[in-house]
């Protein structure tokens, strides 16, 4: 396959997986090594990837990836996490889900559970749990966001400090190898903070894609969390933090 086929196909692969490596598009394209390495290098100087060890990723930007495409991202992993997640969760209690593709799935998990009450700024978990007669839903008003169903805003923001929750299901859109939990939207990292401040036991639901990946704005740090799920071992320094913080960690 030619180099001018391949980039724009590299590039499709890295926005559905959220990653390529040297290995994968070597048995994808049928070239040597040492072409699929010249390709991303070159991709890399025109700022189209990022290189890391054994392939590239996304560029690092101040802007999320569209929501349509993340929801594409690591799908299989998205299921099991949400569904290690839910097992977690009792029934009959209160509990704050929020914006994320991850956090969907967790709804979807949550459906043969019984006596809950959801709170939630995405209008998407609200439609999915509102097929359960067994689970009632609130949501918290606010700006709608038409490209994923977020509520933001300060309308958003104060109504969820006149709660509190029993558990929090929350999403993130990187993580750092300190163990910081990042996003891009600095609305929804006051939301973030009111929901942590606001819940008794909060969960971070976040598959290994996001160690690959920057954000600009500090949500909170992993210590914070009640319990962290995901799909791959943490680094190093993020076990000791959790270790350290009583952070129980669930690799689904």
């Amino acid at each position: 396959m030619v180099l001018t086929i391949r980039k724009p196909e590299i590039l499709t692969i890295a926005r559905r997986e959220g990653k390529v490596t040297v290995d994968g598009l070597v048995d994808y394209f049928g070239v040597t090594p040492q072409t699929i390495r010249r390709d991303l290098t070159e991709m890399a100087d025109a700022g189209q990837l990022e290189r890391v060890h054994g392939g590239a990723i996304l560029p690092s930007t101040t802007v999320n990836i569209a929501y349509n495409e993340r929801r594409q991202l690591n799908q299989a992993s998205k299921v099991d996490i949400a569904r290690a997640c839910a097992r977690h969760i009792p029934n009959d209690c209160s509990i704050f889900l929020n914006i994320g593709t991850t956090t969907e799935a967790v709804a979807v998990e949550l459906l043969n559970h019984q006596g809950l009450l959801v709170f939630t700024n995405n209008i998407n978990i609200a439609h999915t749990l509102s097929s359960s007669p067994d689970i009632e839903v609130a949501v918290t008003g606010g700006q709608m966001r038409k490209s994923d169903g977020a509520l933001t805003g300060d309308f958003a923001r104060t109504t969820i400090e006149q709660f509190r929750f029993d558990y929090a299901v929350i999403g993130c859109s990187a993580l750092r190898a300190d163990g910081d939990i990042l996003d891009f939207d600095l609305q929804e990292v006051g939301i973030s903070k009111a929901i942590i401040q606001q819940s008794d036991k909060v969960f971070l639901a976040a598959d290994h894609s996001k160690f690959e990946r920057k954000a600009p704005a500090r949500v909170a740090s992993m210590g914070d969390m009640a319990a962290i799920f995901t799909d791959k071992p943490l680094p190093e320094t993020c076990k000791q933090l959790c270790d350290a913080s009583d952070t129980r960690i669930v690799y689904a």
